[in-house]
């Protein structure tokens, strides 16, 4: 049970680093897993977002700037939340995480 309670953790800290990746393997059943997975993908929503508000000249360049700093904040937020078993959502995105759903179906052999 604590070899799978590890394997976990790893997959939550993966989810903040390739968040889909961890839906590819079995830990996709693991709602610990599931919750990392959500948060890293509003982290890379947010990430998105920042890169274009980056086009609009000056303003924007300023902005995406602190954006991209904060957003770093919280990535190392979330990969500590997971590696202490935690699951707190992130300030601001974090909320935005909770309401994705990801279905994947299983693959038919």
């Amino acid at each position: 049970m604590e070899e799978q309670k590890k394997k976990n953790i790893g997959m939550a800290v993966v989810a903040y680093i390739i968040f889909f990746l961890p839906l590819l393997t079995n830990a996709k059943n693991d709602s610990f897993v599931k919750y990392h997975v959500k948060q890293g993908f509003a982290l890379f929503v947010s990430f998105i977002v920042s890169m274009i508000i980056s086009m609009i000249p000056f303003f924007g360049w300023i902005i995406s700037g602190l954006m991209t700093i904060v957003l770093l904040i919280f990535f190392l937020m979330g990969i500590s939340n997971a590696i202490q078993g935690k699951e707190t959502a992130l300030p601001i995105v974090g909320k935005f995480g909770e309401k994705f759903n990801f279905w994947i179906r299983p693959i038919a052999h």
